[in-house]
């Protein structure tokens, strides 16, 4: 198959592996571009030399192209841009922020830029920015989300409405049946974060990683919408938030139990109780930790076992 994200990108398949903190190190970026698809590291959970680490173990690792997703929030920003340009990254996804504050910086490196969107509005200033592509990514996605709470079966098409630039879909998929059903929306890609958590290669902690895999449908839940919107599995400390919801907590006092390295102690750590165990609705219907090759190839299958069947329809 060929579409406009395969051509951009130099990929096999149109499957882009989500740059998530505490998950997405070279081990697992390295594994989905091997496979065909696009691999990308999570910068967002890294210090700049621990990323400049990572890009040189990920380029050891494979000759495909690979990419690196750095949060724009991030507070040493500057030093990573600079790594990512000085070890020649190919590809940038920007999210969490104003595509025209690097955009512009990185094109004229040569690199590819996309963002991460989650609205129409968004999605036309990234490309008046001047972004190669961007991701559109619904309501149902883990870790931070958007605030409107837009489903991706309403986002993509949507979004794909208002831009001429390439779309990628991500939020809720995990399957070749969910990827088709985002093509048909108007995707000419999709971005896959939680199935990927639940891999060999992922560096977070293989107990989130059985909780993953354990989670049923309404495991899930979207808080903290007064500090940044984020969807996690429910449990000890997700309990604690609902509880100071109840008693009508200030913004303050909900970042102070919040607090610092959260994401790390329960994603990275492996607390399933205190952590904040960050993974989207999507969870529901992964069954098993498997390698990140194995997961491309299954959705690759089951992409063109859909078509099949619809064409028999």
């Amino acid at each position: 198959m060929s579409n406009r994200i395969i051509q951009l990108f130099g990929i096999q398949y149109p499957i882009i592996q989500a740059g998530m903190i505490w998950a997405s190190g070279w081990k697992l970026a390295s594994a989905v571009s091997n496979a065909g698809g696009l691999g990308l590291i999570g910068a967002g959970s890294m210090y700049p030399e621990v990323l400049r680490e990572h890009i040189q173990k990920c380029k050891e690792a494979t000759s495909k192209p690979f990419g690196v997703n750095v949060p724009m929030l991030y507070p040493d920003i500057d030093k990573l841009m600079e790594i990512i340009v000085e070890l020649e990254v190919p590809i940038v996804f920007t999210s969490a922020g104003n595509p025209a504050t690097w955009t512009s910086f990185l094109k004229e490196k040569g690199i590819t830029v996309v963002h991460v969107v989650s609205s129409v509005k968004f999605a036309l200033k990234a490309q008046q920015a001047g972004v190669d592509a961007v991701v559109a990514e619904g309501f149902e996605a883990g870790g931070h989300n958007g605030r409107d709470e837009t489903t991706t079966l309403t986002l993509i098409p949507a979004v794909r409405e208002q831009i001429e630039i390439p779309l990628i879909a991500a939020g809720g998929i995990a399957t070749g049946r969910s990827m088709l059903a985002a093509m048909v929306l108007g995707a000419e890609g999709v971005q896959v974060g939680s199935r990927f958590v639940a891999s060999d290669e992922a560096s977070s902690h293989v107990r989130f990683k059985e909780r993953v895999v354990a989670a049923k449908e309404g495991d899930t839940q979207l808080t903290l919408k007064e500090l940044a919107p984020v969807r996690m599995l429910k449990n000890e400390f997700y309990e604690q938030v609902q509880q100071a919801y109840q008693r009508c907590a200030t913004p303050e006092e909900l970042r102070e139990l919040l607090g610092r390295a959260r994401a790390k102690r329960g994603m990275f750590e492996g607390d399933l109780k205190e952590g904040e165990l960050e993974i989207g609705q999507v969870s529901a219907v992964i069954h098993d930790i498997k390698p990140a090759a194995q997961i491309v190839e299954d959705m690759m299958e089951e992409y063109q076992h859909a078509i099949k069947l619809l064409i028999q329809k």
